[in-house]
């Protein structure tokens, strides 16, 4: 009897407390100073989808290593079928496999070009990238 009473009180106040803990968003949207670039991908991967992400990294790397190695650009690939992913999808608005940049509340979707230039095309695919971030630096 005593342990039941313990765990209603245990929950009355987890139930008092929850409301005033603020979650800390996967996605910092307010820094207008930094890129972030996702990539959504789902555990099975075919050719393309494993061109764009690496064409998207080494656009990053090879176009903006300073910022790069600065932490002002990060590059992150997230598994839709795993927890982070699905967490960061729902956060962000991601239905499917999508490669986006955002940078404070400027959000740019390059997935179409990512999947039509990265295995027969990867230098358009980054010269969008290039453009693209330059344009939120």
């Amino acid at each position: 009897m005593k342990t039941l009473k313990l765990s209603f009180i245990v929950a009355a106040i987890i139930c008092l407390i929850a409301p005033f803990a603020e979650a800390k968003p996967m996605v910092s949207q307010e820094d207008n100073s930094k890129v972030q670039v996702y990539y959504f991908h789902n555990t099975r991967r075919c050719a393309t989808c494993n061109a764009v992400e690496s064409v998207t990294k080494e656009a990053l790397k090879s176009q903006f290593a300073q910022q790069v190695a600065d932490g002002v650009i990060t590059f992150q690939s997230l598994n839709l079928e795993e927890e982070e992913g699905k967490t960061a999808a729902k956060e962000l608005e991601v239905n499917g496999q999508t490669l986006l940049f955002i940078s404070g509340d400027k959000k740019t979707d390059l997935t179409t070009a990512g999947f039509m230039n990265a295995l027969t095309k990867p230098d358009k695919l980054k010269d969008k990238i290039k453009e693209t971030v330059s344009s939120m630096l």
